[in-house]
């Protein structure tokens, strides 16, 4: 299993935000994108992964590729998978999940509560500019991603990732777009390390 977590400092806690304007929804276009770059393939969608939106430190969103249904590569539909979730928050009791559709779900989770769930699954690799280079480290089994969206990490977030971290990753020498590092990424787990490569693009 391959998880992703997504820190999504602006991002709405509520449904009321426009479709047509996801920019000036809290970078919600980024977000939207970081959903489809973990878990499509050209053809085809990544079962094996499950990718989790901290919204405003309030709410996570988590999508999850084995159960997921109508997930499309525009960023649009998938903000609609969002905003359907976000509607039904009030359903969401504690930390209880609601699943407002095939694959999406929401809790009542901050960036520390998602951490003492999830981070349990697998090795918790946090992203981050000062990290490890990738190609120096053995690709993890069960990854847990942590990442930031368009700003970064504040020092209570990362003091909090590194309680749990086994490891802080860098994916290269240049800064990349959240759902670019998600790319590399998948890349890097999924040729071995950046030195098995078969297959076609």
């Amino acid at each position: 299993m391959r998880q992703f977590i997504v820190v999504g400092h602006d991002a709405p806690t509520t449904p009321d935000f426009s479709l047509d304007d996801l920019p000036g929804a809290g970078r919600l276009d980024l977000l939207a994108r970081c959903v489809t770059s973990s878990l499509l393939l050209s053809h085809g969608i990544r079962e094996d992964v499950r990718t989790h939106l901290v919204l405003g430190d309030t709410v996570t969103v988590t999508v999850d590729g084995a159960t997921v249904q109508r997930l499309n590569p525009d960023e649009r539909s998938t903000a609609a998978l969002v905003q359907n979730a976000l509607e039904q928050r009030g359903e969401a009791v504690g930390h209880v999940a609601v699943e407002p559709s095939p694959g999406v779900s929401l809790r009542r989770l901050g960036l520390a509560e998602t951490l003492d769930v999830v981070a349990g699954d697998g090795q918790l690799c946090v992203l981050h500019e000062d990290g490890t280079p990738a190609p120096d480290l053995a690709p993890p089994t069960d990854p847990v991603f942590l990442l930031s969206d368009h700003r970064a990490f504040t020092d209570a977030e990362l003091s909090l990732a590194d309680g749990h971290a086994d490891v802080r990753v860098t994916l290269g020498p240049e800064r990349l777009h959240a759902d670019q590092a998600i790319t590399v990424a998948h890349s890097w787990l999924d040729t071995e390390g950046f030195g098995n490569f078969h297959g076609s693009l």
